[in-house]
């Protein structure tokens, strides 16, 4: 008796062909609005940074000169400091009031449920909602809000927004407002996986709160940690909204930053070429920090 050895037939590979090809299928619609709506406008955009754009007489090839006039701006100039300082207050600021929102708010209780979920409204609320809410909190006489509260102290009436040298702090504090929810739900995520036990250990050991947090929750919820860091860089140079809603980039350009510069020039002054170059620039500089940011995330994980 022969021992026969059987290979796969055409139909088990036509069969595992559509399993190849079945994900793709799937895919296939949101890949191809991403490429319709995203890629090739960013293409187009790129191409457009070298041309004087100029509607029905013609482009004119300009080379690098829109983007050697733009980082030689000195409102460009002004609007990097301003993006700076929003996007590490904005950053840090959240993730500190996020991971503090998220260790007081760890727990299975229902009313711990219910109690997140309305501290993570402002994420999923419109921006410009926000920014109208926080606009008449600001407002610059004492039937504001926050102007209320300073007047039983005695103190204000305060022009958050009306003042160069508040405004970008107020929209900063706005920013950090909207930020940290979402960052205490990936911190909470993080904090899940926190092995219990090593808290009774400690408390039974005598070890401090503070000791706690540095020895056990810091290490165990560093990955999560790690990928706050990297959204909070991308969304800390790509501000635009939260200034635009609430102060649109004044007064006098005090919070004027890269994006609300950059969207004026396209589409106020119809200077397309050097708009699309100063995009160009910012997403240069995103993709080099997030590649940066990450580096220096694995690099403290193999440590």
């Amino acid at each position: 008796m022969t021992a026969t050895v059987t290979t796969p037939g055409p139909r088990r590979a036509r069969i595992l062909g559509k399993k190849a090809v079945l994900p793709w299928l799937f895919l296939a619609p949101g890949l191809l609005l991403a490429l319709v709506f995203k890629f090739l406008p960013m293409g187009k955009g790129v191409w457009l940074s070298f041309f004087d754009v100029r509607p029905f007489l013609g482009d004119k090839w300009v080379g690098l000169d829109n983007y050697t006039r733009v980082l030689t701006d000195h409102r460009f100039q002004d609007a990097i400091g301003h993006t700076l300082l929003l996007g590490i207050g904005m950053s840090f600021g959240g993730i500190v009031v996020g991971s503090l929102l998220a260790l007081l708010l760890e727990g299975q209780a229902r009313s711990l449920k219910i109690i997140r979920t309305a501290v993570f409204l402002p994420v999923v609320t419109a921006t410009a909602v926000v920014g109208e809410m926080w606009r008449l909190m600001y407002y610059p006489t004492s039937d504001g809000l926050i102007n209320s509260g300073l007047g039983l102290l005695g103190l204000g009436p305060v022009p958050y927004l009306d003042n160069p040298d508040t405004a970008l702090w107020a929209t900063m504090a706005m920013g950090i407002w909207m930020l940290a929810p979402y960052n205490m739900v990936i911190i909470l995520a993080g904090l899940a996986g926190v092995d219990r036990s090593l808290y009774e250990a400690a408390a039974m050991d005598g070890v401090s709160l503070w000791q706690r947090l540095r020895h056990i929750t810091l290490p165990a919820i560093r990955p999560a940690l790690g990928i706050v860091l990297t959204l909070a860089a991308i969304r800390g140079l790509r501000v635009f909204t939260e200034v635009y809603v609430l102060t649109g980039g004044g007064p006098a350009g005090s919070t004027d930053v890269w994006m609300t510069r950059a969207y004026t020039l396209g589409f106020t002054r119809n200077d397309i070429g050097g708009a699309s170059a100063a995009s160009v620039v910012l997403l240069c500089v995103t993709l080099l920090l997030t590649v940066t940011v990450n580096y220096l995330r694995k690099r403290g994980d193999v440590r």
